[in-house]
Order: C-alpha cells, then sequence, then structure tokens
C-alpha cells in the first residue's frame, strides 16, 4: 500500500497539467458546494450589498444631477416644449418640406407654473434621482447580474455574459426614443388641446416633469422586450410556437400599448408601433436560437 501510495503521488508531480486540472476542478466543486450550502439569509445579505451598492452609484449620479441643474432642466427636461428642440425643428422642416401646417409642433413654448411653495425645490430632487438612475442603471443592472450569476450553469453564464451590456443599450435606446419621438408629441397634444377655448391650460411644473419621465422610462422599459424573451425562453416558459401562434394578438397589444404611451393619433401610433413589431420579430428569434441550443444539449 506505502508504494503504491508513492507511485501515485510521484505520477501526479511528473504531469503538473493533470494536477493543475484536478485543483481547478476542485475548487469548482467547492465554489459550487459552498453556494449550494448558502442559507436564505445568506442569499438576503448578498443581496442587500449589491442593493447597497447600486443604490451608492444612484446617489452618487444624482448629486451630481443635482448640481449640474441647468443642463437637467434647461437643456434636457423643459427642452421637449420649445421650437428649438431637435424634434421640433425636424418637424417644422417636413411642415415647409410638404405645405402641412399641422406636422409644425411647438411652435408657441408651453408656459408652465409652480403652484405649491416648495414644489420646485423637490420638483428639483426628484428628477436628480430620477437622472441619477438612468446614469447608473449599467451599475444597476450589473450588480442584478452578479447576485444571479452564481445559480447559473457554466454555459448559461457563457451565453448570457453580455447580458448587461445589452440590457442597458436597450434601456437607454428606450428612454431616448422615447425623449425625443414620444414626449415632444404628446406635449404639443395635451399641451394645446382644450375642451373649450373658455378654458385655459395652465400646466403644473410636477405634472409636465412627470409626463415627460414617465413616458421616457415606459418606452425604456418596452425596448427590454427581447431581454425578456431570452429569460422567459431560458426558464421554458416562452417558446417560439407560441409566439408565432399569437403573433397577430400580440400585434393588437402592441398597437394597444402604442395608443396608451402615445397621443391618441394615428401618426404617432404607428411610428411608436414599427420598433416595438421589430423587437417582438427580434424576440422570436431570440427564442428560437435558446430552443433549439436546449434541445441540442437534450440529445447531447
Amino acid at each position: 500500500m506505502l508504494i503504491l501510495k508513492i507511485e501515485l503521488m510521484s505520477e501526479n508531480n511528473n504531469n503538473p497539467e493533470k494536477s493543475g486540472k484536478g485543483r481547478k476542478k476542485r475548487k469548482e466543486k467547492d465554489s459550487k458546494r459552498i453556494q449550494g450550502e448558502m442559507s436564505f439569509l445568506e442569499h438576503l445579505e448578498e443581496l442587500r450589498w449589491h442593493i447597497i451598492r447600486s443604490v451608492i452609484a444612484i446617489m452618487i449620479f444624482a448629486i451630481i444631477a443635482f448640481i449640474l441643474k441647468d443642463v437637467i432642466f434647461d437643456a434636457i427636461i423643459l427642452k421637449p416644449r420649445t421650437a428649438g428642440f431637435w424634434t421640433n425643428r425636424m418637424f417644422g422642416h417636413l411642415a415647409d418640406y410638404t405645405g402641412t401646417e399641422a406636422l409644425r409642433i411647438n411652435s408657441k413654448p408651453l408656459e408652465l407654473i409652480s403652484i405649491r411653495i416648495a414644489d420646485q425645490f423637490m420638483t428639483h430632487i426628484w428628477v436628480s434621482i430620477i437622472a441619477g438612475f438612468i446614469i447608473a442603471s449599467p451599475v444597476v443592472f450589473y450588480e442584478f447580474w452578479r447576485f444571479i450569476k452564481p445559480a447559473l450553469y457554466e454555459k448559461e453564464r457563457k451565453h448570457a455574459s453580455g447580458a448587461v451590456y445589452f440590457t442597458s443599450i436597450l434601456f437607454v435606446m428606450g428612454i431616448l426614443f422615447g425623449y425625443f419621438l414620444i414626449v415632444p408629441l404628446s406635449v404639443h397634444f395635451l399641451g394645446t388641446y382644450n375642451v373649450s377655448s373658455e378654458v385655459a391650460n395652465q400646466i403644473n411644473l410636477r405634472s409636465y416633469i412627470g409626463a415627460v419621465t414617465s413616458i421616457s422610462f415606459a418606452a425604456g422599459v418596452v425596448f427590454l422586450l427581447p431581454v425578456f424573451s431570452f429569460f422567459l425562453s431560458k426558464v421554458g416558459i416562452l417558446t417560439p410556437q407560441f409566439m408565432k401562434t399569437y403573433r397577430r394578438h400580440s400585434y393588437v397589444v402592441l398597437l394597444l400599448l402604442s395608443a396608451v404611451i402615445t397621443p391618441p393619433d394615428i401618426l404617432s401610433q404607428i411610428m411608436v408601433f414599427i420598433p416595438l413589431f421589430i423587437l417582438y420579430e427580434i424576440s422570436i428569434v431570440i427564442s428560437r436560437r435558446i430552443n433549439k441550443k436546449r434541445e441540442e444539449d437534450m440529445d447531447n
């Protein structure tokens, strides 16, 4: 027995590559074992620290946004209501080219008022927090990814490695789409609409900012449709067959969604529906690839 043990030890020493691989496998097994043995309270503790780091990142960017008040309000939040905003100028050029004055939007700046004495200060704080969340969204998505990553298998980690990047890109693209297209159309329609010439519009500052932020966030969440499709397909809830079977029903839902987040006119709804239609078709492709990969793994 002693001679056999010495021979095995010498064999491992003579083959460092093999022993190195063995150590690596043992470490992976140990880490998986440790993760598997984490109690519910330990998982909560881990989640708490991810949330704390996310909140710290949001607060840092919120403080920066609070300091840059002129940029956040004059150049970004309040800009879509003016004729100099990029989208309003493009619609103005289109109106001149076609001779259709109905296409000219926000030619007169929307007047805003503040009713309560603390409204402007509280609005400043609230907008700074929202801006901090938008800027820190890649950090928030990354912390969420770090929390769920240990529960995934090695192959799943490899396939989902770009999830944080694509989620951040799609979310920001959605917010920009909502801000540059839906917001100016909504401001023009809702700000100029009246039930009678006897009633004048006096738009509250908080009401205006609430509309801008809610529309932009709604567009950002809707643009995450491929990401939702990816994770739902991963857990087996969503299949490409289901999405194809109910494609027409989904188009109706997307049209209704376009009607909810846009002013009630056909042009705005069509302009919003087109990217949603493209995202839905991309989601079908993503779901098909994931299901195909799952079938290949089952066959192997």
